[in-house]
């Protein structure tokens, strides 16, 4: 290990500030094998002393590779290389909620209310529901965890005659409007690959530009009628989407 931490292995040639080329060089040495899960890091004192950088250096470099998941702290015990982020998989053919999903697999899902208002809508949920003037939205923004890892950071917006009382949200949103007789039976989802801004990487306890999923979700009931829009972020690390795809008949 102390092969890594040379001070010849800091690029000289990389104009990022050093605690992220220390970063990089640490991660670097996890993705390749040469750090496993589990192995403890040399303190931040020995690190500094090894590089003859300053241990607020080290200090930030192992910040950022805690909030990206790479390495954990123990009170008292030192650094450690984490575990590998466990995926989760959700089918893309069937409409459910995250909770049924998390519960599917044995795990444990949970939830952080972020968000509960209403108010007039953006005049993209005008356009995308199909409301008219002087109509509002119920708001509901929540934090997805599985087994208290932040998942997902999801943004809903209901028309208020759907929804008149976001404070009525507790956990799943699909349950609330299932008890209100307004359940959406089908759904149309896009999918893009982006990088996490900042609020939105915080919440889910990765860095700045982290790789994540965008899934924008119009559900609608079966009169045809939209009931729900929402915009989520899905860690790119952390959750797989799955769809199963047969084969038509031959022409």
């Amino acid at each position: 290990m102390r092969d890594i931490f040379r001070p010849d292995r800091l690029s000289t040639s990389d104009p990022a500030p050093l605690y992220l080329r220390l970063e990089a060089l640490i991660r670097d040495a996890i993705e390749s094998g040469q750090l496993q899960p589990g192995d403890a890091l040399p303190p931040e004192r020995e690190i500094a002393a090894q590089m003859q950088i300053s241990r607020v250096t080290v200090r930030k470099a192992f910040e950022v590779l805690v909030k990206g998941g790479l390495v954990t702290q123990r009170h008292g015990s030192g650094t450690y290389v984490a575990p590998p982020a466990r995926k989760a998989d959700q089918s893309l053919s069937r409409l459910s909620s995250f909770s049924e999903d998390i519960r599917a697999r044995g795990r444990v899902p949970s939830v952080r209310v972020i968000d509960r208002r209403q108010g007039p809508p953006t005049p993209e949920e005008t356009m995308v529901l199909g409301l008219t003037m002087g109509q509002q939205v119920s708001r509901v923004g929540r934090l997805r965890l599985e087994d208290g890892v932040p998942i997902a950071v999801e943004r809903a917006a209901i028309p208020d005659h759907f929804l008149p009382d976001p404070q009525s949200v507790a956990t799943s949103l699909y349950d609330t409007l299932e008890e209100r007789g307004v359940r959406p039976v089908r759904a149309l989802q896009k999918l893009s690959a982006v990088n996490l801004t900042g609020p939105d990487a915080t919440l889910l306890g990765v860095a700045p530009g982290a790789a994540a999923l965008r899934i924008e979700r119009v559900a609608y009931l079966a009169d045809g009628r939209i009931v729900e829009f929402t915009r989520a972020y899905y860690r790119g690390d952390a959750y797989d989407f799955v769809a199963e795809l047969t084969l038509g008949p031959e022409t």
